[in-house]
């Protein structure tokens, strides 16, 4: 008999501004087939009055995928949840969790964390919009709070008065002031212990431990005590530490990709249909860039794919010289004179 298949959650690529955009997340599923995809956070005011095909649009490959959104407002937040249904998503998000400025002056993101009820408030309506699994990912706290109870309580008010029943739980506190989003990624320390605390405290909600996982020891030594992992920085710059995750920890018989040889090829081709419809490719080769990491003469190939002065050329005569490039880069041949 079949190994049952795991819950949806339970491997899944952080949403992350600027990088997790359409490109990436084709590539991310020439990796893996099973791993969760986020979308980069997207405002409820770009959505009910900017592009929305822009912001929405995506590749039914990078199913299953779900749609990040960031607001405050319950009516917003419901038809923003009603167009991500529309558009075929498999999931809304709310961020409870971003410390940005920007972010905070539009009064959502982590400063939510605040205002439990409104993030209640802004869930049931959600999903009195929409038949999805509606989401929400938050810190363990704000500012220097250090208390276990402030977190547990926001779980407790969403769950119970927003009907929400699954949260992704970055193990850190957001200090709102003081500290540049990245900085807020590093300095604030991680504590996982209350993540598993959440998980024992509401067993029959499904938890989600993000924050400072690398490598598939790390995931193996978190998953016992929540029902999934999400894994951000990590995965984007090393993509191929995905490749196992299929296999290993999502019940699936074989991986997904078996050499980074074919995901590149897979991803050239990708670009190929992007250049045809007159877009520029350099805007997905970015993502690309870590895939080859601690292989010889990846350097030379990371050079070649960066070099402004072949945005010009087609995605498959860049990745010949790219080849070229590594096996000079590996001592295993040398590039034409």
């Amino acid at each position: 008999m079949p190994p049952p298949t795991p819950n949806p959650w339970r491997l899944s690529v952080a949403p992350m501004m600027d990088w997790t955009d359409r490109h990436c997340r084709v590539l991310h599923r020439l990796i893996t087939r099973r791993t969760r995809l986020y979308t980069e956070m997207v405002t409820t005011g770009a959505l009910l009055h900017g592009d929305v095909p822009r912001h929405l649009d995506y590749s039914e490959a990078e199913h299953p995928v779900a749609l990040q959104l960031g607001g405050s407002e319950p009516e917003d937040l419901a038809a923003c949840a009603r167009l991500a249904e529309r558009w075929g998503y498999d999931e809304v998000n709310l961020n409870c969790g971003c410390p940005s400025e920007r972010v905070q002056r539009g009064a959502f993101g982590a400063c939510l964390m605040a205002e439990p009820q409104l993030v209640a408030d802004g869930v049931a309506a959600m999903r009195g919009a929409t038949a999805l699994p509606v989401t929400v990912k938050h810190r363990i706290g704000i500012d220097r709070v250090e208390s276990y109870d402030f977190v547990r309580d926001f779980v407790g008010t969403v769950h119970q008065r927003g009907g929400c029943g699954v949260f992704i739980v970055h193990a850190r506190n957001a200090w709102l002031q003081g500290l540049s989003p990245k900085e807020n990624r590093e300095i604030p320390p991680l504590r996982h212990e209350l993540v598993h605390r959440l998980k024992r405290d509401f067993p029959a909600l499904t938890i989600v431990v993000n924050g400072g996982l690398a490598g598939d020891d790390a995931l193996a030594a978190q998953l016992p005590h929540v029902d999934g992992a999400m894994v951000g920085r990590h995965a984007y710059h090393e993509p191929w530490s995905m490749a196992g995750w299929d296999q290993r920890f999502l019940g699936a018989d074989a991986p997904a990709a078996t050499a980074r040889e074919a995901v590149e090829e897979a991803f050239v081709a990708y670009m190929e249909g992007l250049a045809d419809q007159g877009t520029s490719w350099s805007h997905a080769s970015r993502h690309m860039l870590g895939l080859h990491n601690g292989q010889p003469g990846a350097r030379r190939w990371r050079q070649v794919w960066s070099d402004h002065r072949l945005k010009g050329e087609r995605p498959t005569a860049v990745m010949r010289l790219a080849r070229a490039a590594m096996a000079q880069g590996s001592g295993l041949a040398r590039l034409p004179a």
